[in-house]
């Protein structure tokens, strides 16, 4: 099993990014999926989960109506569109998924959101 996010970056303050998260090894469009961020010096938190076929979707109150969990069940990658970014939306953001018993988590890609 293999989750490899891109897209992030360095982002004024307003401006938006688009997380991608490319997998294999598993049947994708069986399991939900997240995406957790951790910001410096503090603990990884849940941002926002995918159910499976992209029909629910949750977000941490934080980045309610600012994030976009979706995903494309047919190219196995689930995105997050952040808008409206602010500076404590500086984190490492990871994708995570579980599935055939177990938890798999991507490498991360850094988001800083700063002037």
């Amino acid at each position: 099993v293999q989750l490899v996010e891109s897209g992030g970056g360095l982002v004024q303050p307003g401006g938006s990014l688009r997380l991608s998260c490319t997998t294999s090894g598993f049947t994708f469009s069986n399991y939900a999926m997240n995406w957790y961020r951790q910001a410096p010096g503090k603990e990884r938190e849940l941002a926002s989960s995918i159910s499976y076929d992209g029909r629910f979707t949750k977000y941490t109150d934080s980045v309610k109506g600012r994030f976009t969990i979706s995903r494309d069940n047919a190219v196995n990658t689930v995105y997050l569109q952040m808008s409206s970014l602010k500076p404590e939306d500086t984190a490492v953001y990871y994708c995570n998924t579980r599935a055939l018993g177990r938890e798999f988590w991507g490498q991360g890609t850094l988001v800083t959101v700063s002037s």
